[in-house]
């Protein structure tokens, strides 16, 4: 063994003294390997050695020991044979300038079945590009005896080196969802009759889709936790749920997704130690950063509250109980705004794209009612035009048009108040602050359904919204229609759907 070792160590020197050589080093690197016998850890010769992708062919010297030198920089599947006994397999990874090694034991063969071809891997292609985030693999195998065959996929993560095996009985496709935007993946796939060693596929890799141009945010509940997606509306063929793409993890609580066209970021709120607080994120869901600390968002029923965008997207206005806040995307220069005069809860914030100095704001007492929904000028602190007020039941989803004379919001028209926020019949609304009337426009038409979470399209031609039956339970869902034609109503995203936001690109 002393001997084995000591040349083992010669050959790793003699390699290491190569590298110095004029060889390309950004390429190129060395594996080196061994390969006993199992049952008796004694080294086996002559066994022969290849790789996938191909590079060369080598054998086992005396004591086990081969090389494989200036072999490419990629990811290897790597085969050792020898008669008598059954074939392994090892993967290894090939970096610039160094040496990798790669151990095999091998066992006498027990068997005369043979074993299953080696699996071809056929979607995705090597090395495609712009992939979903829901991905389904297709790969082929066949068996001698055509024994059944299992298989087991392994994707590996190129930006985390996160593996993941999925575990497939004869069937040679499989789905994987929720994969990350902009990231490079490695897969492969190993088949086995049950009675020969597996039989492993070469490596390939594709890469998912940088940014997703979707112009609608929403959120779904999975596992206790709700979950962002984006999705792509109807393009004249009535179908739903187009391009859904999971941008947040559902290990977070992360809700009220608002995407700033300006600067291309998404802002949403998420649960962190007990407290709500605003935190930002590119388009593909990755860069996430905190932006409140010191001063959390707080309201009426976390989820029913609401924030906004600055105009110019460098600044987040939202609400701690009756106070309003700007802070900049960064974290720092949070400044108070605000305070409502008789203690109630802010609940909801809009601001026009153009007009500047005017803010909407809808409060609330501790229960969810006593809501008015009103406009300020925030340089002042004076009250502009109040649209809803003096009335019983809930009420909210408010959005203030571009040019700031028009606010779209939800009021449940039973009027119910209870202990348990049930809303029975909450309908659209639309107020116009030029006229500055007491009248407000039902534009709804449902009965029997809630109407929630309203929001204008970029063309303010439509609105969108969460439409849920008004049984405790009930699945929502995100519909839009013509302000002008409510008939014309949409079914845009199922399954839970809700808590949508709809920018242009």
């Amino acid at each position: 063994m002393k001997n084995n070792i000591f040349l083992l160590g010669i050959t790793i020197a003699t390699l290491l003294s190569c590298s110095e050589s004029t060889i390309d080093e950004e390429v190129l690197g060395t594996l080196v390997g061994t390969v006993i016998e199992g049952a008796t850890g004694l080294p086996l010769e002559n066994v022969q050695i290849s790789t996938n992708p191909a590079s060369s062919t080598v054998f086992s010297d005396e004591n086990g020991n081969f090389v494989f030198d200036n072999i490419l920089v990629d990811d290897y599947s790597v085969q050792a044979e020898l008669d008598g006994f059954s074939a392994a397999f090892e993967s290894v990874a090939i970096t610039a300038n160094t040496i990798s090694n790669v151990a095999f034991e091998l066992e006498p063969s027990s068997t005369t079945n043979d074993a299953p071809s080696q699996p071809v891997l056929i979607f995705p292609e090597d090395e495609q590009v712009g992939l979903d985030t829901q991905v389904e693999f297709a790969w082929d195998a066949t068996d001698p005896e055509n024994d059944d065959l299992d298989y087991t996929l392994q994707l590996r993560d190129g930006g985390t080196n996160e593996i993941q095996n999925f575990e497939i009985s004869q069937d040679t496709t499989f789905v994987v969802n929720n994969l990350r935007l902009s990231t490079n993946y490695f897969w492969q796939v190993s088949a086995t009759d049950g009675t020969n060693d597996p039989v492993t596929s070469t490596i390939s890799s594709f890469t998912t889709l940088d940014s997703p141009s979707n112009p609608i945010l929403f959120t779904r509940r999975i596992g206790g936790n709700n979950v962002i997606f984006s999705g792509s509306q109807d393009t004249g063929n009535n179908q739903t749920d187009i391009n859904v793409l999971q941008i947040t993890s559902e290990t977070s609580n992360s809700f009220r997704p608002r995407r700033n066209s300006i600067v291309n970021r998404i802002a949403f709120l998420r649960t962190v130690g007990g407290e709500t607080h605003l935190f930002t994120m590119s388009l593909a869901g990755e860069d996430v950063q905190q932006v409140t600390s010191s001063v959390p968002v707080v309201g009426f029923r976390q989820e029913e509250v609401r924030y906004a965008w600055a105009e110019n997207g460098s600044k987040l206005y939202y609400a701690n109980f009756d106070k309003l806040y700007s802070i900049n995307t960064d974290g720092s220069g949070l400044e108070f705004l605000y305070q409502t005069s008789d203690g109630s809860f802010i609940s909801e914030i809009d601001l026009p794209e153009i007009t500047s100095n005017i803010v909407a704001l809808k409060t609330n007492d501790i229960n969810g009612y006593n809501v008015r929904i009103f406009t300020i000028d925030i340089s002042s602190g004076v009250e502009q035009s109040v649209a809803l007020e003096s009335v019983p039941g809930a009420a909210g989803g408010i959005d203030i048009s571009a040019n700031g004379d028009t606010i779209l919001y939800t009021y449940d028209v039973s009027g119910a108040e209870n202990s348990n926020y049930r809303i029975f019949e909450s309908r659209i609304f639309t107020y116009d602050i030029i006229a500055d009337t007491t009248q407000a426009i039902d534009i709804s038409t449902q009965l029997g359904e809630n109407d929630l979470d309203t929001r204008f399209s970029p063309s303010e031609g439509n609105v969108i919204f969460t439409r849920v039956l008004n049984n405790p339970g009930a699945i929502p869902t995100i519909a839009t229609f013509n302000i002008g034609n409510q008939q014309d109503l949409f079914i845009l995203f199922t399954d839970g759907a809700k808590m949508a936001d709809w920018e242009s690109n």
